[in-house]
């Protein structure tokens, strides 16, 4: 209908162009009508004007639109009432087919914030690797993985280790690998997988890296929590009836040798007794020892409460120093000195003092320093170091400390670094341990 009228207006202006142009030839023709001639000449010049506005202000809305289409500004509004041109219905046409624009911006938009809200908050981290070498990371669990590490390029990837920054360099889409991630000391084991994507003509490489280390370590608890279960479970059923009845045979014994009076049947009752004595004393002993085990197979649940560090530390000292040799010296120090914890106070005391004794005990005969310190690392973990300047702990069994019943110790149980172990993965957390430098060993709690 616009169109139309458009077109019908257009129509009227071109004829009375022409007419005036007819006119003028036909008053230039006849002498005597020099003013007819020149208003006729006017009005002409006039109209042909009127028609040169009447197409350009046109021409400019239509050009205004397509700029508005080809720059995303869907803010314009067109009212080509104003014009003259009788283009009201494509004035609204235009307005209608921004608006329509608009709205499905606005709708990739939101789908697009809410791929990226997705993409933020899915637990593993995903990265990109170009085929240029270039990193991108994709999520808040990638940045946390990373930690203040700045990660552009393949390169930067060396600092979490080679065996790391092989894997993620050489894997092909579908492939999967379980790699080491090296960051703060710290050692993790991830399970690496590669998709390749084609975006726009450019190759990418999704790659997901999942931190398996706390359900390695869980499983690894749970099989040997299983196992000590049936065993003290089945230890102890056999041990109890040898107690009970070593202890009633020690009775009877001592009957039996209070009513015989010949002296010889008398010295072999009291070696009878003597070894079904030691059979029970033995028996108790061992259930005793069974006993202890079962602290790994029913830990008490962590009772988690915000505490100051330095008051950990001042009751740590305190307790261990009421023991400790005068060739130790036991000091602690804290970065910064008001930093605080999120965990079962009583709990971690009894780990740290744990370490503290093992410390003292690897350095009972020389002289030593065993520090305490708390620092956060660059990833924004609290970390709790036990350290010592003794031997260290030789590679070859560094592997097993963390074993239950492991010990290198004759009258050690096994079980102290086990049950520290346990109590830190109940919290969320890890221990570990290096050999310093320096000589000495550390055993670093981190949470």
């Amino acid at each position: 209908m616009g169109f139309n009228r458009f077109s019908l207006l257009l129509a009227v202006r071109l004829a009375l162009i022409f007419s005036g142009l007819i006119a003028v030839g036909y008053l230039i023709s006849i002498p005597g009508y020099h003013a007819a001639t020149l208003l006729a000449i006017l009005i002409t010049v006039a109209l042909a004007y009127e028609v040169y506005t009447f197409i350009s202000r046109t021409n400019q809305e239509l050009s205004r639109f397509l700029d508005a289409v080809r720059y995303a500004d869907f803010g314009q509004r067109f009212q080509f009432g104003a014009v003259g041109a009788g283009f009201e219905t494509l004035g609204e046409t235009f307005t209608h087919i921004l608006e329509r624009f608009r709205e499905d911006r606005r709708e990739q938009e939101t789908e697009l914030r809410h791929l990226k809200a997705m993409m933020e908050h899915v637990p593993v981290p995903l990265i990109s690797i170009y085929n240029d070498g270039t990193v991108t990371t994709w999520n808040n669990a990638a940045r946390r993985l990373f930690g203040s590490t700045h990660v552009a390029t393949t390169e930067d990837l060396k600092q979490f280790g080679d065996e790391f920054h092989q894997h993620l360099t050489r894997i092909q889409a579908g492939e999967r690998y379980l790699t080491t991630f090296r960051v703060d000391g710290l050692e993790v084991r991830l399970t690496v997988s590669a998709s390749e994507l084609t975006i726009a003509s450019k190759v990418e490489r999704l790659i997901s890296l999942m931190n398996i280390q706390t359900e390695l370590d869980s499983t690894q608890l749970s099989a040997w929590q299983d196992l000590v279960r049936v065993l003290t479970h089945e230890i102890m059923n056999s041990i109890t009836p040898v107690t009970s009845l070593a202890k009633t045979a020690v009775d009877l014994v001592d009957d039996a040798a209070s009513r015989v009076n010949d002296e010889s049947v008398i010295e072999e009752l009291k070696d009878a007794r003597n070894a079904v004595d030691t059979v029970a004393r033995r028996s108790d002993g061992l259930m005793n020892f069974v006993s202890s085990y079962r602290r790994l197979t029913r830990p008490p649940a962590p009772q988690p409460g915000r505490f100051a560090i330095r008051e950990l530390f001042d009751d740590v000292v305190r307790i261990a120093s009421q023991d400790l040799p005068e060739n130790i010296q036991l000091t602690s120090s804290i970065e910064p000195q008001e930093l605080d914890l999120q965990a079962d106070r009583q709990q971690i005391e009894q780990v740290l003092i744990n370490l503290v004794q093992n410390a003292v005990q690897a350095c009972e005969n020389e002289n030593a320093d065993i520090s305490l310190q708390a620092h956060i690392n660059r990833r924004g973990h609290v970390m709790l170091e036990v350290s010592d300047d003794g031997p260290g702990i030789p590679e070859d069994i560094a592997s097993r400390i963390f074993v239950p019943f492991y010990t290198t110790r004759r009258e050690g149980s096994g079980i102290g670094l086990a049950l520290s172990r346990q109590i830190m993965l109940a919290h969320g957390g890890t221990i570990t341990f290096n050999n310093r430098p320096t000589g000495g060993a550390t055993f670093t709690l981190i949470f």
